[in-house]
């Protein structure tokens, strides 16, 4: 019988609002089990992501993801979630906490009150919008711009630039459609009350849409922060469960700033892997 300590994080929460930012499920293990152990956890939890975590050395512990249905090379929220339980279980001795993943070295510190995090930038290129795919988006204008976004865990993705945040707020997706279409479509527009908002839908990797997406802000960030030529920006992801965040362009790195209370704790039990 194995019992590993479990938590459930909701990062980019708005603060002071309950049921808001992203749920990210948090193991604490001595070592990882099987891959098949692994993917049948985050299965069973049904969150977006579930984060795996083994102790390397003093701040250091090795971080892999899963969604529901396949592992990923990047995670935002569920580094963030990492980062909150492994600060708020006083395993941190420094100031940062560093994580060891498909990605490279991603780190975590404290914020004020919320936490920030690093994460490499992932770069757009210009692409042309898909007739089929603005269907399954079910928007109602056109986009004023689509990029493809450089692959995450191999999937097929790409950012469409809107108008207005409504043209976000009221995009009504038929998800079986994108599934079929197989690619993330990250949503995006200039924010009312906020530099920019976004939604992501991410059929391609198992999640019809995921809440609040801290990999969607690695491209976002920095092609905000250059249309509205400022670095630290103000953000939102506005779907039908929401979240607030700030990002900030480094060059090459994106910093992502936000708020990950902690929603419950406890104890998985494996009677065998």
């Amino acid at each position: 019988m194995t019992h590993c300590p479990y938590f459930e994080i909701h990062s980019f929460a708005i603060p002071g609002e309950d049921f808001t930012g992203n749920p990210a499920g948090v193991c604490l293990m001595e070592d990882f089990p099987s891959d098949r152990v692994l993917a049948g956890i985050a299965a069973s939890n049904n969150l977006s992501e579930t984060a795996f975590l083994v102790p390397r050395s003093q701040d250091v512990w090795h971080l892999r993801w899963f969604t529901p249905a396949i592992e990923v090379d990047l995670c935002g929220h569920a580094t963030l979630a990492a980062g909150a339980v492994v600060f708020s279980e006083g395993l941190v001795a420094g100031e940062t906490a560093a994580f060891d993943t498909r990605s490279g070295q991603l780190k975590v510190g404290r914020d004020g009150h919320g936490f920030a995090m690093d994460l490499p930038a992932i770069g757009i290129k210009p692409a042309v919008a898909s007739p089929a795919l603005a269907a399954a988006l079910g928007l109602e204008t056109r986009p004023q711009a689509v990029f493809n976004v450089d692959r995450i865990h191999g999937a097929a993705y790409q950012m469409w630039v809107m108008a207005d945040e409504a043209d976000v707020k009221l995009a009504e997706p038929d998800h079986g459609q994108l599934r079929k279409l197989d690619t993330n479509i990250i949503l995006t527009a200039p924010g009312r009350e906020v530099d920019f908002v976004s939604r992501f839908f991410a059929p391609a990797s198992g999640v019809d849409e995921d809440p609040v997406t801290g990999s969607a802000h690695c491209s976002l960030a920095p092609y905000w922060a250059d249309r509205l030529g400022k670095p630290r920006l103000s953000a939102r992801q506005i779907g039908p469960r929401p979240g607030a965040l700030e990002v900030e362009d480094k060059g090459g790195r994106v910093a992502l700033y936000g708020d990950a209370p902690r929603f419950l704790s406890g104890e998985i039990t494996l009677s065998g892997q």
